[in-house]
Order: C-alpha cells, then sequence, then structure tokens
C-alpha cells in the first residue's frame, strides 16, 4: 500500500501520481459523455444497422462512448445499458431534427468510369464520366442531409479498376451501394430511356424496385427493373443496383442528362427509394 511509505517526499509523490490518474480518468470521462443532437437515434445490438434495436435515444440525452468498431461508438446509454449508434451522428449532423432510415445508414455511391476511362461518349463527344460524377454528387448531398455515412467511390475525376469498386462497401460495413452510368447505343439515336439493374435475387432485386418505383416524371422512358451482369453488382456484398439513367448518344437523353434540373430529380427520386427500401427492410 502507498501510505505504508514513511518518507514524506515519497508520501507526497505517491498522492500526486495518484491524483493525476483520478485527473485523466475523470477528463476522459468527460470527454467521452457526449450529447445527443437528434431525436429517434436507434441503439442497435452491434455496430451495423442490420442488427436488432434494443432502445432509442433523443436529442439532449447523454451517452458514454466505450469504444468504436466500423465507425460505430458502443455507449452506455440511460445510465446502464450498453449499446451501438453510429459515430458519424454523435460527432455531426447537429442540425438534424431526427434520425430516419437513411441516418443510420452507410451507403457506397459508385460514379460509373473516371480518369483515363471516359465512358461512353455524347454525339459531341461529350464523356459519361463527368455526367455520373454530377449525379452521384447531387445524391450524395441529399444522403447527407438526412444524416448518411455516404463512401463516394470516386469524388473528382480520377480512375478507379473496376474491380476495386465492389471492395468499397466490403471495407466500409456498408448496407448498400449504387452505381451510376449512361448508356449507349451502337446507332446513335436508337434507342432512349434509363434502365435499373440488379443482379441478385431478394435484396438487391427488392432495392433496385423500391429505386424504380420512385423514378417518375422524367420525361425519358422508364424502362423497368432487369437483371444486369455487370461486375460492380455482382461482386458486392450488400445490396447493389445499378443505374443506366439515360442513353447519352441519343440527343434527347443528353438534353436531359446534362441538365441540372434532371440530375436533382434524378437524386431527389434515387434518395426516395433508398429511403423506402431502408425504411421497409430493416
Amino acid at each position: 500500500m502507498p501510505f505504508t511509505i514513511r518518507n514524506r517526499r515519497g508520501l507526497a509523490f505517491t498522492l500526486v501520481v495518484t491524483c493525476c490518474t483520478c485527473l485523466i480518468i475523470g477528463i476522459m470521462l468527460l470527454r467521452n459523455n457526449v450529447a445527443v443532437h437528434t431525436n429517434n437515434l436507434q441503439i442497435k445490438a452491434g455496430p451495423n444497422l442490420a442488427t436488432t434495436t434494443i432502445g432509442t435515444v433523443n436529442r439532449g440525452d447523454r451517452v458514454q462512448i466505450i469504444t468504436k468498431k466500423h465507425q460505430w461508438a458502443q455507449v452506455v446509454y440511460q445510465h446502464q445499458k450498453i449499446g451501438w449508434v453510429p459515430n458519424w451522428l454523435l460527432t455531426g449532423h447537429p442540425h438534424l431534427k431526427t434520425a430516419g432510415p437513411l441516418a443510420e445508414a452507410t451507403i457506397v455511391l459508385d460514379p460509373g468510369h473516371g480518369g483515363s476511362d471516359s465512358g461512353a461518349l455524347s454525339n459531341s463527344n461529350q464523356p459519361e464520366k463527368r455526367y455520373t460524377l454530377a449525379l452521384a454528387q447531387q445524391v450524395a448531398a441529399r444522403l447527407r442531409a438526412a444524416g448518411t455515412n455516404v463512401i463516394m467511390v470516386r469524388d473528382h475525376d480520377q480512375t478507379v479498376a473496376l474491380k476495386r469498386r465492389p471492395g468499397f462497401a466490403t471495407k466500409s460495413q456498408a448496407n448498400l451501394f449504387v452505381s451510376f452510368h449512361f448508356d449507349s447505343s451502337t446507332v446513335s439515336g436508337s434507342a432512349s430511356g434509363f434502365t435499373t439493374y440488379y443482379y441478385h435475387p431478394g435484396h438487391s432485386k427488392q432495392l433496385a424496385q423500391a429505386v424504380n418505383q420512385q423514378l417518375t416524371g422524367l420525361g425519358l422512358e422508364n424502362k423497368g427493373v432487369q437483371f444486369g451482369d455487370y461486375l460492380v453488382i455482382r461482386d458486392t456484398t450488400v445490396p447493389a443496383v445499378l443505374l443506366e439513367m439515360g442513353y447519352i448518344n441519343n440527343q434527347t437523353d443528353f438534353q436531359k442528362i446534362k441538365s441540372k434540373a434532371y440530375q436533382q430529380k434524378v437524386a431527389t427520386e434515387v434518395t426516395a427509394g433508398l429511403n423506402h427500401y431502408l425504411k421497409t427492410n430493416y
């Protein structure tokens, strides 16, 4: 026991160390004690949206962070209960009033092509890669406003190998994967419209249906939900869809594709489809 030391200097030193230790522990506890910014934040049994909901906390409640994993935080809530919440909702999004289905999800957005891979070309040689990125950024903005943890396969004009893209979902423990493209026909102007593709039956097909049902009033033919053998959705381990949102070498379609109004409407409706899928399945 430290108090058996008779030397006064030694005793004083022991007391100082003990006090410093208590101070450090107190600072750590205070730092890890955080206020919840949003209402209806679900407490999960594990560090992923797919696990069971075991409780909720609301704006003004306080939680104690124990540890972190996969961008989730294990916390003590209501003084003695333990569960997991998205760490991004504890450290950011102070203006998000209520956590909806999108708030606790991690979604990977894949703007097709990029860098040395231009993708298809319009009749005026405009590259597909430019518009897939513009559309994905519009979707990302809406998802982030809803509290979603968005992972972008690319956020500027860069080359990302095709085989690497599905790995973004695995690495980030994502819940959904969405790839953006624009179609092209062998004969310019011979095809028009947009299509929602899935590869795996079950959840991926359900996701494709949920998104496609929201794509209305775009001024182009909706070719519906179809099976597509594309690597980025075939090799993805989470529900995944690939959206071909118009034919870039059809002049009518291209006028839509390059229009910010079209991009914004598509982004709003894709976001609504993702929200509907998460609300139904989690």
